[in-house]
């Protein structure tokens, strides 16, 4: 019982970094746009404040689905829901990256 749910806790806590991870981006006092991908050059911004809005929403929903993802870890040991978090998360981060490439990035690059 108890690793379920320190299983869940955890696959929370990650799902609530990515809520603060919107925070930081809403509140963003910095003209300085959030980046999506990791160790790449960020591309200009057209107006960062409306980017890093944009980004924070990306990252909220992110979070706030795979909180929800993480529900099947309770369902118990050897439990073939858990393929329901693992696939989902795997889709939910190929759809993050749709987004941010068909949507965020082709509205806010300086062209």
């Amino acid at each position: 019982m108890e690793g379920r749910i320190l299983g869940f806790v955890i696959w929370c806590v990650v799902g609530c970094l990515f809520l603060g991870l919107g925070l930081y981006a809403w509140f963003s006092k910095k003209a300085r746009a959030l980046g999506f991908w990791a160790n790449a050059e960020m591309f200009e911004v057209t107006d960062v404040k409306k980017y890093n809005r944009a980004m924070a929403r990306l990252f909220w929903a992110f979070g706030v689905v795979m909180i929800g993802l993480g529900i099947p870890l309770l369902g118990g040991e050897n439990s073939a829901w858990i393929l329901v978090s693992v696939a989902g998360l795997m889709g939910e981060s190929i759809g993050a990256m749709v987004v941010y490439c068909l949507v965020i990035e082709r509205k806010y690059r300086r062209r």
